[in-house]
């Protein structure tokens, strides 16, 4: 095990030792601190950033002794919350003294995702399901240590060491049920624990299956990058992000292995996956291989053939894109293209999974938020993942490809930086208010910037739009829906896209990936109506330039929100900060539970041990499994 840094409010700090600890634990010193991984000392002034914390630490000492410990917003320099004690684990990947380990307490697979506040339901993995009741200081000998407090059946009470934290993790299992609360002392425990290792033997071997097979295959090795790519990826016209540029290496890196690569890229909505996407598809292009896209919207189709054509109009490669956008002879002439082989590159919604599509030298899949396909198209993607590279992206990755990820079965990319000069959108959750509504919409014609307004009821959305033309008098509506002519839909995005349209009355077809950078301001309707992953990815439609961004959330007027409903919008207003993606995913399964995504018998695993222990179980599967195999 790892030892943690763990910091007091009111005891001593030996300052010296403390800064070589923090690069033993691969910390970085800078004068100001920007990122994850920064530290910064100056004076009786220490600041932290770790990389599983939502924002820096700022420690403040008077002399030696520690003052005061608060967490502070990097970008306003405001106090977020005190704090009495701190704990500062190494960064991702680095463990000092190399001690042995898009061992079951070793490492907290979801650490990062999920936070623990008192009354959560949490799981020791010796000891099973208790309550968490907080931390209290127990004196040993000479000296008091702090404790974390679980309260386990019949109000026993379990005292944890701080430096333990790690065997502790908070009970997610996607049931709106309670867990049953364990005895302290008994066996029944163990035996649970016995009896889900043996059940996750199946799951892991039709995990392994598919890996095994590919890792057989000689798929085919891209070669390595020529000048034009280093070309086409200097005319980015934004500066990369740290994470950005280390998936892009990881993605290459896999794709000039003969072993297909099934690799996932997970970054939050508006972090620069497409770019990664981008510079893959461009890299397998240029060895003569064909690129197929895959989307789960037409408008989201529409958004990247625009992107993907006007990055790659300097070099001679061809960009098309399937949808219900085109006509019969367009798609025509396009599937022939694509078969005889002058189309480099194909985007589509999944119309391109047909069987009457052929490709002439299909080189690298590009699948963008997998979790919104149905189970035929998955069944379809398992099939081609045999074959050749896929890339997917995801700002909210399902659980079965998340753990898939986190035990070595598929290879993760993870994107945590928010570009430069990104700020975090202001959530507003309010009744529904016609006042509010028309100072947003002015405000934003006011600095020349455009509104999203999102109301997903087609029926009623004409009434809406009226509504809105008479609030704000001068102000240029329009609307869009999914039921509208193809052509008259293309032709209102592109108007919007253009900036002549202010306001955009829409179904939640813009939801995905839809990028205006001059739309600032999110209103959506009847937000009680939609999960929280749909609300956050509306909310990632806003705030993706430089401009302060503003999302309102609207419910009916004296309306009474049911439990999950207000878990939902709660959650929306807590998780504010840039980079929140994960948290938001793992939430909203928490809130609406996650049915049979892994099976029946692997659910019922889950819930009696809670999704953290199962995927660390199931990592140590895995790996017995891989070295048995090796051998």
């Amino acid at each position: 095990m790892f030892e943690s840094i763990k910091i007091y409010k009111g005891e001593n700090l030996d300052y010296k030792a403390l800064a070589v600890q923090l690069v033993e634990y691969g910390y970085e010193r800078r004068e100001m601190i920007s990122e994850t991984g920064d530290f910064s000392m100056r004076g009786g002034i220490i600041d932290i950033f770790p990389p599983a914390f939502d924002g820096p630490v700022r420690i403040e000492l008077s002399g030696s002794v520690v003052e005061s410990i608060r967490s502070y917003s990097l970008l306003f320099s405001e106090t977020l919350e005190e704090h009495t004690m701190v704990i500062i684990l190494p960064k991702f990947g680095i463990y000092p003294k190399k001690k042995k380990i898009t061992e079951l307490g070793e490492k907290i697979p979801i650490a990062s995702f999920v936070d623990i506040q008192p009354n959560d339901y949490v799981v020791h993995v010796d000891h099973g399901i208790g309550l968490f009741k907080g931390f209290k200081k127990i004196k040993f000998g000479a000296e008091e240590k702090e404790n974390i407090i679980i309260e386990y059946a019949d109000n026993d009470k379990l005292y944890v060491p701080i430096e333990e934290m790690h065997l502790i993790q908070k009970y997610v299992a996607f049931e709106r049920r309670p867990p049953k609360l364990y005895k302290l002392g008994s066996k029944m425990w163990k035996a649970v624990k016995d009896r889900v290792k043996k059940g996750i033997y199946s799951m892991a071997f039709e995990l392994l299956e598919i890996n095994a097979m590919r890792s057989k295959l000689n798929g085919f090795s891209f070669s390595k990058d020529t000048e034009w790519q280093v070309q086409f990826e200097n005319n980015f016209p934004f500066k990369e992000t740290p994470d950005q540029l280390q998936s892009t290496i990881e993605v290459k890196k896999d794709m000039e292995f003969a072993k297909p690569m099934d690799r996932l890229l997970c970054g939050d909505v508006g972090y620069g996956k497409t770019e990664v996407a981008l510079r893959a598809a461009f890299k397998a292009v240029m060895d003569n291989k064909q690129v197929a896209i895959l989307v789960p919207t037409t408008l989201l189709a529409e958004q990247h053939f625009i992107t993907f054509k006007n990055r790659m109009k300097d070099f001679p490669i061809t960009v098309e894109m399937m949808s219900r956008f085109r006509t019969k002879s367009e798609t025509s002439r396009i599937l022939k293209e694509v078969e005889n082989g002058p189309v480099d590159i194909l985007i589509g919604t999944h119309a391109i999974l047909r069987k009457n599509i052929k490709f002439k030298d299909l080189g690298l899949v590009i699948i963008d938020e997998e979790q919104r396909f149905g189970v035929n198209d998955k069944e379809k993607l398992k099939k081609i993942r045999l074959m050749v590279d896929v890339l997917t992206l995801t700002a909210t990755p399902i659980p079965r490809t998340l753990y898939m990820s986190l035990m070595g079965v598929k290879d993760m990319s993870i994107i945590e930086t928010p570009p430069q000069d990104r700020l975090p959108v202001e959530v507003i959750v309010s009744e529904y208010d016609d006042n509010l509504i028309k100072k947003a919409i002015l405000f934003e014609k006011k600095r020349k910037g455009q509104v999203f307004f999102v109301h997903n009821r087609i029926e009623s959305i004409e009434k809406i739009a009226d509504r809105i033309s008479g609030l704000a008098p001068g102000v240029k509506v329009a609307v869009a829906h999914g039921r509208m002519h193809s052509k008259e839909l293309e032709s209102i995005m592109e108007e919007f896209m253009k900036g002549t349209i202010d306001v955009l009355i829409s179904t939640v077809i813009i939801e995905s990936g839809i990028d205006i950078p001059n739309a600032n301001t999110l209103i959506v309707n009847r937000s009680d109506m939609f999960g929280l992953a749909d609300l956050y990815q509306l909310k990632g439609r806003v705030g993706r330039f430089k401009n302060k961004a503003y999302a309102y959330f609207f419910v009916p007027r004296g309306h009474v929100l049911s439990k999950e409903s207000g878990r939902r919008l709660d959650a929306l207003e807590r998780y504010k900060d840039l980079g929140s993606g994960f948290k938001i995913a793992m939430e909203d399964l928490e809130i609406r539970g996650a049915g049979n995504l892994l099976g029946k018998e692997q659910h019922g695993y889950i819930s009696a041990i809670g999704f953290d222990l199962y995927c660390r179980i199931l990592r140590e599967v895995v790996n017995g499994l891989n070295k048995y195999s090796n051998n």
